[in-house]
């Protein structure tokens, strides 16, 4: 009898993980974070169930046609550098502190994974998807996330020459009863970040570190973008409709004539030096 109650209470606590992760926020504003929901310090946020060796031998047997599926696996703090996943499903697992630097995540499905100071240095994350990924603090310095599903929580990561090129982080709005979904990346180190042709409706940008991004041909319609530093940016082409850059540096631009900034800017009695 106590067995099945230790197991209603472990199905319990995926459920209340999943809802947080899903809803975002149980209340207006969505200003509160499901962190607030889960216990960080609980081993099951922080110890792992698998070696790296049993991760690489479930690797070793499957293919890009016929993943692994590591789904709710526990495998936070575990030395996974270079690993090639395949294709991996990684749904809603714990990733919390791992060295994935140089692992190769290209088309990995990692929705609802809990990923929080994991580190993805170099990693290969093209067209991965990262569906209300929990990221926070972690670090993915050149990192490849092209093509990639991002409405994910990476406030205050280190994404510092990270290559975004057509990702997509927007709100969707047209599934959002549930909670904004859209990427998260107030404080976050984007230095010589590529967002080349990304989609970044509605992302939130607030306070973070933007020098020398590129943003050719990004959409940023409705972006927040208030207090974030774009010294050095390249926004030819760039669509920053109702983007909100209040406090925002905007100085040494490259491309300002070829994007709408300028009349973004005027709205908001902003002033910048091209």
């Amino acid at each position: 009898m106590a067995t099945a109650y230790v197991m209603r209470d472990e199905a319990m606590k995926q459920l209340v993980l999943i809802f947080c992760l899903l809803v975002g926020w149980p209340g207006p504003g969505l200003a509160q974070s499901p962190l607030q929901h889960v216990d960080l310090t609980s081993p099951d946020m922080t110890q792992a169930e698998m070696t790296r060796e049993e991760v690489m031998a479930a690797l070793a047997t499957a293919s890009p046609e016929q993943p692994a599926d590591f789904t709710s696996r526990k495998l936070s703090g575990l030395d996974l550098s270079g690993l090639d996943f395949k294709r991996a499903v990684l749904r809603s697992a714990r990733l919390n502190k791992t060295n994935l630097t140089g692992a190769n995540l290209a088309g990995a499905v990692l929705d609802q994974a809990w990923m929080l100071e994991a580190d993805l240095t170099n990693a290969n994350l093209k067209d991965a998807n990262l569906f209300q990924a929990q990221l926070l603090k972690a670090t993915l310095d050149g990192a490849d996330l092209s093509g990639a599903l991002i409405a994910s929580d990476l406030t205050g990561a280190s994404m510092k020459n990270t290559r975004l090129v057509g990702a997509n982080l927007s709100a969707d709005m047209r599934n959002q009863s549930m909670g904004l979904m859209r990427g998260v990346l107030a404080s976050t180190n984007l230095d010589g970040a590529d967002f080349t042709n990304a989609n970044l409706s509605r992302t939130k940008f607030e306070f973070a570190s933007m020098k020398g991004v590129i943003l050719e041909g990004a959409n940023l319609m409705r972006a927040e973008m208030g207090g974030a530093d774009l010294t050095g940016a390249r926004v030819t082409g760039a669509d920053f409709t109702d983007a909100d850059m209040t406090s925002a540096k905007l100085k040494d631009l490259i491309g300002v004539a070829d994007s709408n900034l300028e009349q973004a800017a005027s709205n908001l009695n902003l002033a910048f030096r091209k």
